[in-house]
């Protein structure tokens, strides 16, 4: 389960930067996952649970954002919503589409106390 690996990441990723801010308490944590990222959110929320027993961020609330993918037709420049790695140009049919978001996972906020 990959989750459990991006889980220890993001908890590593902010307690250092709490740790550099000062912080006592990590309040909230708000990450984006976007829909082609390959992460089951229900999975990475369960191991972020586990993940942080015990450091600052022990109560925070993990808060997950879902960003739906998007790509451009390198043919006809079209921008669409893509349902998966394989979607063709709805304007075209061409399957020359460059991903131009929702690949990502990315920690985008952390609320923290002094």
């Amino acid at each position: 389960m990959h989750e459990m690996s991006l889980a220890l990441s993001i908890v590593d990723l902010v307690c250092s930067r709490a740790a550099a801010e000062g912080a006592g308490t990590i309040n909230q944590v708000e990450v984006e996952v976007g829909s082609l990222a390959g992460v089951l959110v229900d999975a990475l929320a369960f191991c972020y649970d586990a993940a942080a027993r015990d450091t600052p961020a022990a109560a925070a609330d993990l808060k997950i954002i879902p960003v739906q993918a998007k790509g451009r037709c390198l043919s006809c420049q079209d921008v669409f919503v893509l349902e998966s790695f394989f979607t063709p140009c709805p304007a075209c049919g061409t399957y020359e589409v460059e991903i131009i978001q929702g690949r990502d996972l990315k920690v985008v906020s952390i609320v923290i106390d002094e």
